[in-house]
This record gives C-alpha cells, sequence and structure tokens, in this order.
C-alpha cells in the first residue's frame, strides 16, 4: 500500500543534515503529505505542518524519516512509546541503525513511498524505584558519577543472584545494542532475531566478572550496595538519571518495540563487515 504521510526528524549541527532534508521535502512534497518535528522546521524556516515526534503517530504519519546518525534515531525512538517504522539517512559516522547513505537517500525513500516492510526490535523497560524511565533501545550503562571510583553492585537475574561486582560500570544491552557500547566493553555480538538481553561489567576488579546473554523476558534487578557512592544511569547515551546507595533498577522486556524500514543493507551480518571491517 503506497505511503500517504511521512514525518521528517534532523539533527541541527550539521548543515549538510539540513541540506539533505530540504532536498527529501521539495523533492517529495508533492507527492506524499510531510510533517517535520517544530526543530526541523524551525532550522528550515518551515512554519506549517511541523508537529512533535510523540504526537506523530496519532497524527496519521505512517513512518518517520530520520537525517542524521544514531544518536538522532535514538533520540527520537525514545520520545515514543508504541515507535513508528524509521528510515535512517546516514549523515553521522559510523551508523549501525541508519542504513541509507546520502547518496541513495531519493531513490531509497522513493522506494519505500510505494510501500514498506519493517523489522521490529526489542527494547528494554527501566524502572527506577517505581519510577518509570524512558525505554532503551540500544542499552542502559549504569556508570560511576566521579572518575576512578569504583563501584559495588548486586545484579539479580529473576530473583537469583548472579554478581555482587565491583567494577566502574556495567552495561545492559539488547540485541541491538550489542554492537555499540557493550561490543566496546568486550560483550559479544548478537543477531537481532535472538531473544536475548547481555550484561557485560565495565572495567570490573575481579578476572571472573564476564559478560552474561540471559533470555529476553528475564526480569534483571540491580541494588547499589556501597555507602556515599554516586552512580549514572545513563540510557541509550540520551538521558542520564542519578542512582546512589539502597536505589533498586528493574530491567524488563519493553512492551512495544523499536521499528526499521527494511532497506537494501538490512542484513545483520551484511552490516557487521560493511561497518566494522
Amino acid at each position: 500500500m503506497r505511503v500517504s504521510k511521512i514525518g521528517i526528524v534532523s539533527r541541527f549541527d550539521q548543515q549538510e543534515a539540513l541540506d539533505m532534508v530540504k532536498n527529501i521535502y521539495d523533492t517529495f512534497s508533492s507527492k506524499v503529505e510531510i510533517v517535520l518535528s517544530p526543530k526541523t522546521g524551525e532550522y528550515l524556516g518551515i512554519t506549517k505542518n511541523l508537529i512533535p515526534v510523540e504526537k506523530m503517530r496519532d497524527e496519521g504519519v505512517e513512518l518517520i524519516i530520520s537525517v542524521g546518525g544514531d544518536g538522532t534515531v535514538l533520540r527520537n525512538i525514545s520520545k515514543m512509546d508504541d515507535p513508528l517504522p524509521l528510515l535512517g539517512i546516514n549523515m553521522g559516522t559510523l551508523g549501525f541503525l541508519v542504513d541509507v547513505p546520502p547518496e541513495d537517500a531519493i531513490k531509497d525513500i522513493e522506494d519505500v513511498l510505494k510501500g514498506f516492510s519493517y523489522t521490529e526490535r526489542s527494547r528494554l523497560s527501566i524502572n527506577l524505584n517505581g519510577k518509570k524511565l524512558p525505554d532503551a533501545t540500544n542499552e542502559i550503562v549504569l556508570i560511576t558519577a566521579r572518575p576512578a571510583k569504583i563501584l559495588t553492585f548486586r545484579i539479580s537475574v529473576d530473583d537469583s543472584p548472579i554478581e555482587d561486582m565491583r567494577a566502574d560500570g556495567v552495561v545492559f544491552a539488547t540485541p541491538t545494542g550489542s554492537t555499540a557500547y557493550a561490543m566496546s566493553a568486550g560483550g559479544p555480538l548478537l543477531d537481532p532475531r535472538v531473544d536475548a538481553s547481555i550484561i557485560v561489567p565495565l572495567a570490573p576488579f575481579k578476572l571472573s566478572a564476564r559478560p552474561w546473554v540471559i533470555p529476553g523476558d528475564s526480569i534483571v534487578k540491580v541494588e547499589m550496595t556501597i555507602p556515599e557512592k554516586e552512580a549514572a544511569i545513563v540510557i541509550d547515551g540520551q538521558h542520564s538519571y542519578s542512582i546512589k546507595e539502597h536505589d533498586v533498577v528493574i530491567l524488563t522486556k519493553a512492551k512495544n518495540p523499536a521499528r526499521f524500514v527494511s532497506s537494501s543493507i538490512n542484513g545483520f551480518y551484511e552490516k557487521v563487515q560493511s561497518k566494522l571491517a
């Protein structure tokens, strides 16, 4: 079925990205209804059809085109409780979540507007002391708030303690996030079709502390256990919250997944080969 309404979001600190949005807007505005996020519209001097990302689904948007890098994608997915399918135009650097190179953008969007399929990626739901935080598409990082200070915390999976850990921190990643911070910290790569989560210690104090791969529907509990040590929870590199002794973090599979429009470079192994070779 042909697409009738799309949304566009962009990074603002790169003129090339804004030029790309203008090109997409000028090329397709006569063929499909286009709405822009308010900030994107502001930077382009466009004042009509501006809708916040979190309201685009309610306004009938069928897919979002994200112009930027992985950070742009993650920032906008985090704003949506039930994420719309997203197509990423890579105006960043490595870009595991942005498949389309700038030179192919117009052609690929033209093809997508004729009809598209998408893949779903599980996210992690985060609860801090009973308060719901934004869901994570890539990872949650628990890390010391003060450089060179080690943290001590207890991790349980489905009520079974697995580690009393002393480390600089720990990464809890989705399969999508296995190619991000978790990989840099020594964690395994996971095919996104695997229903699992990864736990990767950051600079652990004991040699026996190793990465874990656990079932995707697990309930993970994290407790700070050392007095007077402050830490931060960072979600997808976009949101940060303070955590201290006796605070409890609960991680579960999120109700709604992230959704990515299928493109010419959509296979996980092809992406790994092309981006990490």
